[in-house]
């Protein structure tokens, strides 16, 4: 849903509720179930039910107009005039039928016909609301283009250069219009055999000279006038087109806060919609003069000869000094076909002419004032691309192979990368989690250890008995033995050492016996065990890691592949998927310009923004909308619909619009970062 679906929401639910308490013949409501009336006692037996046929025509066309059978969604033009036709209110003025009948059934038909049109209105009235809400906001992206160019000299020459073939054409067309008024000047054309008889008659110089006039002309009044630099001249230009951008978003600002403000309000409070209270037919008139406003909006929003003061004075006073609309509201109740005849006229005036012609013009400004279409912009750059396409083809032919040899290199290159930095990452990670013995990561194997370990054992207790400890050269038992082994496991190689120590003492002597160097030996393998139990202990160390490894093999891959899709996504997905990243940052910018538009306006004797500041309050307050409905949960952006209708509404005056928006960025604070 959005800002201009909401107020036709509210407005929907008003006329149904003026019409169930304005219909008393009428059993259930005809949006839902056929209605009829029933016959009373003292009737005659002549006395019949409503048409059905035109009922049904009439419920038909109400429920395709309610918003709640098109929700979340406003309806085209189209389908507005559709419904108008499905009813077929221009035959509603005949009737055939019996005058006691006629008399009973025209005021229940004139309701509904009231009610079906009263939501036409409201449907016209929302979907101007969303045109001026979608024709406002990208002006903004214009008049900021036109801000880069004024800041540097070289965009200025850049934009004359962009813009020289409209130059050349309108020289071209200023000068052949004025050879042909000089060559003939009572008429305004010539044909060409004139022009090839007065060239043989004057001679190619008097032509030649007379198109030498006509550029000279050209230049003192143009860009390229001696008087004025072109630069100076282009920067003016560009001034002027940015200040009549300006004006149009002001004009589209404030038609947009006089329609949300003073058009279809049926509340009942004191608005420029003047209306009695006492009559029962006065929300009939607010409707007849909606649909005038409306039509006066958009037939002066495109004039830029004046401000959206001026637009104020002129709306207010066509509605005032309109005859029909002021003989319509001074009608009573019998005069309310003539008040439904002279709606209906003016809202098809609207639907087919106004609207249109608003939608053409505003087109025609935006391409006339607005930012240079993308052939202007770009025919440099492709005009090159086209003279340079021949070398460029040339080049490709001769380096032909050379290209295909890229490509393919290319192609393998991309493909090996998936496999060996992806594909084979992944599969490592998938066989860690699943304790597959291949994945396993291993720096030696146990076997190598348990083999090192029993050969020092041995080694150690061949020594020891070769070599006893004690002084009477009796040998080792079985006991002594397995603690010799035992120590040995522990690390603890004490016969090895004291015969070394003693050995030291005579080196020759203990060399010549080969103690020393067994000795020698025998540490040299006590040091290759320690070693491998040090790499053992590494190896458990890699092994408990092993998971976060498999991650860390997988991450450059899967980063090089994020990087690419992001790069493709913002390359080929224009502007609206760049500004959709910095949608953060977006949403506070949307909320200073509130707070600055609240602060900064000239408030009126009542405290309320005037219409201008509320049609541009509106513009940001829809930025907002949009936005925060992407990232906020449903619950939240509940909550915040009801801040933002607090917001919009211009009866509650400016303090409090920005004790809201006070709120807002506290309470919210979490999704406008």
């Amino acid at each position: 849903m959005s800002l201009a679906f909401d107020q036709v929401r509210h407005i929907d639910w008003q006329l149904e509720k003026l019409h169930w308490a304005k219909t008393t013949s009428v059993q259930s409501s005809p949006v839902l179930t056929s209605a009829s009336i029933a016959t009373s006692p003292s009737d005659d037996s002549d006395n019949r039910t409503l048409d059905a046929n035109r009922l049904g025509e009439l419920q038909a066309a109400i429920k395709l107009l309610s918003t709640t059978t098109n929700l979340g969604a406003l309806l085209s033009r189209e389908k507005i005039q559709s419904a108008l036709v499905l009813a077929r209110l221009s035959d509603s003025t005949t009737d055939d039928r019996d005058p006691s009948y006629s008399a009973r059934s025209s005021s229940t038909e004139q309701e509904l016909e009231w009610l079906l049109v009263s939501k036409a209105v409201a449907q016209t009235h929302g979907l101007i609301i969303h045109l001026l809400l979608e024709q406002t906001l990208p002006l903004g992206w214009d008049i900021w283009y036109w801000d880069e160019v004024l800041t540097s000299s070289f965009y200025l020459g850049l934009y004359s250069i962009q813009t020289s073939p409209l130059r050349l054409w309108q020289l071209g067309k200023y000068v052949y219009a004025d050879v042909q008024s000089r060559l003939r000047p009572s008429r305004g054309t010539i044909t060409p055999d004139e022009i090839h008889i007065a060239s043989s008659a004057r001679g190619w110089s008097a032509i030649y000279g007379l198109i030498t006039n006509s550029i000279r002309d050209y230049r003192m009044a143009g860009p390229t006038s001696r008087l004025v630099s072109p630069l100076i001249f282009y920067r003016s230009e560009v001034k002027m087109k940015q200040h009549k951008l300006k004006t149009f978003r002001e004009l589209s600002a404030c038609g947009l806060g006089i329609l949300v403000d003073e058009g279809m309000n049926l509340d009942g409070d004191e608005s420029g919609m003047r209306r009695a209270k006492n009559d029962k037919h006065a929300w009939k008139t607010v409707v007849l003069k909606s649909v005038a406003l409306m039509e006066n909006v958009l037939r002066n929003l495109t004039d830029l000869d004046f401000g959206y003061h001026e637009l104020e004075d002129l709306v207010f006073t066509s509605v005032e000094d309109d005859t029909e609309l002021s003989h319509a509201s001074t009608s009573d109740g019998e005069g309310s076909d003539q008040r439904l005849a002279l709606m209906v006229n003016r809202l098809d005036l609207v639907l087919q002419e106004h609207l249109p012609n608003h939608v053409s013009n505003s087109k025609r400004l935006v391409s006339k004032y607005g930012r240079p279409s993308w052939i202007i912009r770009y025919w440099l750059p492709t005009l090159a691309l086209l003279l340079s396409s021949s070398s460029l083809l040339r080049i490709a032919v001769n380096r032909k192979a050379e290209l295909a040899t890229w490509i393919r290199d290319l192609g393998a290159t991309t493909v090996d990368f998936w496999n060996n930095w992806v594909v084979e990452p992944v599969r490592k990670v998938v066989g860690t989690i699943r304790h597959d013995k291949d994945a396993e990561i291993a720096i030696m194997s146990k076997e190598s250890l348990r083999g090192d370990q029993a050969s020092l054992e041995r080694m150690v207790v061949d020594f020891a008995r070769d070599n006893p400890p004690a002084s009477d050269g009796a040998s080792l038992g079985d006991t002594e033995l397995a603690k010799v082994r035992a120590k040995v496991r522990e690390g603890d190689l004490t016969p090895v050492l004291r015969a070394y120590e003693k050995d030291l003492r005579r080196p020759f002597m203990g060399t010549v016996r080969g103690n020393l160097i067994r000795a020698l030996l025998i540490q040299v393998q006590k040091t290759k065990v320690d070693v491998e139990i040090a790499v053992g202990g590494i190896d458990a160390l890699l092994k408990s890691q092993e998971l976060v490894f498999g991650f860390v093999g997988l991450t450059p891959g899967v980063l090089v592949c994020l990087g690419l899709c992001r790069w493709v996504a913002g390359a080929f997905g224009g502007r609206k998927g760049r500004v959709e990243e910095k949608s953060s940052g977006q949403r506070l910018r949307v909320l200073r310009n509130i707070d600055r538009i609240l602060i900064d306006s000239l408030p009126s004797n009542n405290g309320m923004l005037p219409y201008k500041d509320h049609g541009m309050l509106l513009c940001e307050i829809h930025i907002l909308r949009q936005s925060a409905r992407r990232v906020m949960p449903g619950n939240i952006f509940a909550e915040f619909l009801d801040e933002i209708n607090e917001l919009v509404d211009l009866h509650t005056g400016i303090e409090r619009q920005i004790r809201v928006v006070d709120r807002i960025r506290w309470a919210y604070h979490q999704w406008m970062r």
